[in-house]
C-alpha cells in the first residue's frame, strides 16, 4: 500500500507541470536526455588524459555498477508500478514501460556518478550535484517515479559513491590497469612535448 505522504508529495511536484506547462519541455529534456550530457562529460574527463580525472571516471563507473546491483536487490524486496499506472490524472509527459519503479535507475546513475565527481572535483562538483537533484525532481515531474523511488535511488547512489571512493585507492590492480592503458595509449596517441623546452 502506497503511503499517503508519498502520493501527496508526488502530486505536489507532478501537478507543477499542469500549473506551469511552459516548463514541461525543460523537464522532459532533463528527465530523458541529460543522460547523454553525463556520458559526454565522462568522455571529456577521460580524454583530458589526467590521471586524477581518469581515476575519478573509473570510480564513478564502479560506483554506478555497485549502486545498480544494490538497486536491483532493493527492487526484489520492495516493488510498485509507476505513478501513471497506479494513480488517476497523472501528468505523464514521457513514454515509459510499466514495471517496477523502485528505486529510480536514473537517480541511481546520476547520484553515483555526480557524487563521485564531487568527491574529487569539489569546485564543479556542486554543479554536478545540482544536476543530479534536477534529474531526480524531473522524474517525478514527468510522472514516472514517486518521491520514495527517488529518495531510495539517491541514497543508494551516494552510499555507493562514498564506498568506492574509499575502496578504489586501496585496489592496486586499478592503478596497474590504468598504467597499462596509458602506456598503450601513449604509443597510439603520443603526447607531443613542446619544442624548445630545456
Amino acid at each position: 500500500m502506497m503511503s499517503q505522504w508519498n502520493i501527496d508529495m508526488f502530486r505536489a511536484i507532478n501537478d507543477l507541470g499542469k500549473q506551469f506547462p511552459f516548463l514541461n519541455p525543460a523537464a522532459v529534456f532533463v528527465a530523458e536526455y541529460m543522460l547523454y550530457v553525463l556520458a559526454l562529460a565522462m568522455l571529456v574527463y577521460w580524454f583530458t588524459r589526467s590521471s586524477r580525472n581518469r581515476m575519478m571516471v573509473i570510480q564513478a563507473g564502479l560506483a554506478f555498477v555497485l549502486a545498480e546491483i544494490i538497486g536491483k536487490l532493493a527492487g526484489k524486496i520492495y516493488e510498485h508500478h509507476q505513478p501513471f499506472a497506479e494513480l488517476p490524472h497523472v501528468n505523464k509527459l514521457i513514454d515509459h514501460a510499466i514495471d517496477n519503479s523502485f528505486p529510480s535507475d536514473h537517480t541511481i546513475l546520476f547520484f553515483s556518478v555526480c557524487v563521485s565527481f564531487w568527491l574529487v572535483r569539489r569546485m564543479e562538483g556542486w554543479l554536478w550535484l545540482a544536476l543530479a537533484c534536477c534529474v531526480a525532481v524531473s522524474r517525478i515531474w514527468v510522472g514516472v517515479h514517486y518521491p520514495v523511488d527517488i529518495a531510495a535511488g539517491a541514497l543508494i547512489g551516494i552510499i555507493s559513491a562514498l564506498f568506492i571512493y574509499w575502496l578504489a585507492p586501496k585496489l592496486g590492480m586499478i592503478k596497474r590497469l590504468l598504467a597499462l592503458y596509458e602506456k598503450a595509449e601513449q604509443r597510439v596517441l603520443p603526447i607531443r612535448r613542446k619544442s624548445g623546452s630545456m
